[in-house]
């Protein structure tokens, strides 16, 4: 974790949120929204943004998750 970043408060909810390390880190509670902007900010400290883009609070940011177009596999299209 970078040294002038603060970790996150322990969580108050109940269930407790999935930390910012885990595989469900998306599932925290949200603290702030700021549509107008495209993110969102997590209870674990994760900014998740609407191209579904995160930055996590160690700096490391995770990229969008981009789905390709509707390509028909069975060899019609």
């Amino acid at each position: 974790m970078r040294e002038d970043v603060a970790p996150p408060a322990s969580c108050p909810h109940q269930p407790t949120c999935p930390p910012a390390e885990a595989a469900d880190h998306a599932a925290a509670t949200c603290v702030a929204s700021h549509p107008g902007q495209g993110w969102w900010l997590l209870c674990n400290g994760v900014v998740c943004f609407d191209d579904t883009g995160e930055l996590l609070p160690d700096g490391t940011a995770i990229p969008p998750c981009r789905v390709s177009g509707n390509r028909r596999t069975d060899g019609e299209g």
